[in-house]
């Protein structure tokens, strides 16, 4: 085998996870890496890092580094250094919580200025999360898709609840064809597609209709009461008299 034919097989990508405090983000990322579902709401300070092995179609083995950034780490000078060199983002936000969608153009901001002297941005999905509390959803569907289709971003719903998700496949084409060029077939449970399909894109590889509706290894857990976030700490700046146009 080829120096460059090794190279195909091995891989590694860096996916960041962003959103405000309580949206679920860690609960993603522990159920991803993990298998486990964590019952109790504990708040990430910084930033927490899981390491998962996946094969993509050809035998291709990715090592995913998932980086989890604690919500209230957007003020924070840290930040860009986080973001910086990441082949993937998951945006997550609540459904429940309408000030967590409000948020998210705060969070892709800071994704477009960590890279703004990349030749190339990261691929982005937008993860609406905790869709087990339909009945309670504050951020309405459209807003969402809408979101999405302005900005170039994956479309996804989750639950961190029950493993369970709702992937809008139109949209999906709509924002990633001109990206993706494979086809593949898996059976995967849902968390884990919201890391695969983002892995896949990122590496060229297209995942096909079929594969994306299929529903397997629902995960059940408790659902935890905690309160809702009051959304990512701002950074304080002190006032001035000097206006600057940038």
């Amino acid at each position: 085998m080829s120096d460059s034919e090794e190279e195909i097989q091995e891989r590694q990508l860096k996916i960041v996870l962003l959103g405000d405090g309580a949206s679920g983000k860690t609960s993603l990322a522990i159920r991803f890496a993990q298998e486990a579902f964590g019952k109790q709401y504990k708040q990430t300070i910084g930033l927490d890092f899981f390491l998962k092995r996946i094969t993509l179609p050809g035998n291709l083995n990715v090592t995913l580094q998932v980086w989890d950034i604690g919500g209230q780490t957007i003020g924070g000078k840290m930040l860009d250094k986080y973001i910086y060199g990441a082949q993937g983002v998951l945006l997550v936000y609540d459904i429940t919580n309408s000030q967590s969608f409000e948020n998210l153009e705060d969070w892709l901001n800071m994704v477009r200025k960590a890279n703004e002297e990349s030749d190339t941005q990261p691929a982005i999905s937008l993860i609406g999360n905790k869709i087990d509390l339909e009945h309670m959803r504050t951020v309405k569907m459209e807003k969402h898709q809408r979101f999405c289709q302005e900005n170039g971003l994956i479309s996804q719903f989750v639950s961190a609840k029950t493993g369970d998700s709702n992937f809008q496949t139109s949209d999906l084409i709509v924002c990633t064809c001109r990206i993706l060029r494979r086809i593949v077939r898996y059976k995967l449970h849902r968390v884990f597609l919201c890391f695969q399909r983002l892995a896949a894109e990122v590496l060229g590889i297209k995942l096909n209709k079929a594969e994306m509706e299929q529903s397997q290894h629902i995960v059940k857990a408790e659902l935890v009461d905690y309160p809702q976030d009051e959304g990512p700490i701002r950074q304080e700046t002190n006032q001035s008299k000097i206006c600057s146009v940038q």
